[in-house]
């Protein structure tokens, strides 16, 4: 394999991490509160405001989501 191809595999994974993470986040706008029992009392401004690290870190609250088992 050369560097090229080792590049262009780097960059899809990445896309593909990003592309789930930027799902996940939309998920995580509407359904923050069945997510996370802090975002409660939270409006819909301050989780716009989070999605960018939510894009970023969807592995850790996903398990959270699989873990609360409400959603």
């Amino acid at each position: 394999m050369n560097m090229i191809t080792i590049i262009n595999l780097f960059l899809t994974i990445l896309g593909v991490y990003f592309l789930i993470g930027f799902l996940f986040g939309i998920f995580f706008l509407f359904k923050a509160p069945k997510i996370d029992v802090v975002m409660v009392n939270t409006k819909k401004k301050v989780r716009f405001l989070l999605f960018p690290g939510v894009v970023a870190t969807w592995p850790f609250l996903i398990t959270k989501l699989f873990k609360s088992k409400t959603v």
